[in-house]
């Protein structure tokens, strides 16, 4: 057991039989009374996003995930399927678990799939990732004081806000965790 105040971004734990990923963590402590913990968390079993609120002294169940290595085989349009790379075997998994994953995945990427009694719950990714600009509109000229951006589509079809100078055809590395331009690759 995990007392609540412990709950941190990334923390797993399981309530009510089901299983949650902390994605936002606040802690607030009214004049009186008990301090109350909110978490955003994600169902890791559905992919929904929801608010929990606890009182301090709470508990919840800690739960251990298995990392593994597998590799992004291809999309069937109902899962990704996946192979774990030491054994070969294939592994599906829902689209409603990775969605948020989907324009990070490129084919025969390798990647660690986090697992709980068997069943693929959610995956690591690397801290960020180059991507080649496929679509990008055309920069005007003019007010760059104020750091313009405009949005560009790489060959994943995510969507990435960028400098003005970024254009068709460049490499661009992207921060995997919160989507943002970091520089040209």
């Amino acid at each position: 057991m995990k007392d609540v105040n412990q709950l941190r971004r990334g923390v797993t734990f399981t309530q009510g039989g089901n299983l949650y990923k902390v994605t936002e963590y606040s802690h607030h402590k009214p004049g009186r009374g008990k301090a109350t913990i909110r978490v955003n968390v994600r169902d890791l079993r559905t992919g929904s996003n929801l608010q929990i609120t606890f009182t301090s002294g709470d508990r919840v169940e800690d739960i251990r995930l298995d990392k593994n290595t597998f590799q992004y085989l291809y999309d069937d349009g109902q899962f990704y399927v996946f192979m774990d790379t030491s054994t070969y075997e294939q592994k599906q998994v829902s689209h409603a678990v990775i969605k948020e994953y989907a324009p990070y995945i490129r084919d025969n990427m390798e990647l660690e799939l986090l697992t709980y009694e068997g069943e693929v719950l959610d995956l690591i990714l690397p801290k960020s990732m180059d991507f080649e600009v496929v679509d990008a509109e055309n920069a005007v000229a003019g007010d760059t004081a104020t750091g313009a951006t405009k949005e560009v589509i790489t060959e994943t079809g995510l969507k990435v806000k960028t400098p003005l100078f970024v254009q068709v055809g460049n490499r661009i590395k992207v921060n995997t965790e919160t989507g943002e331009y970091i520089t040209r690759a």
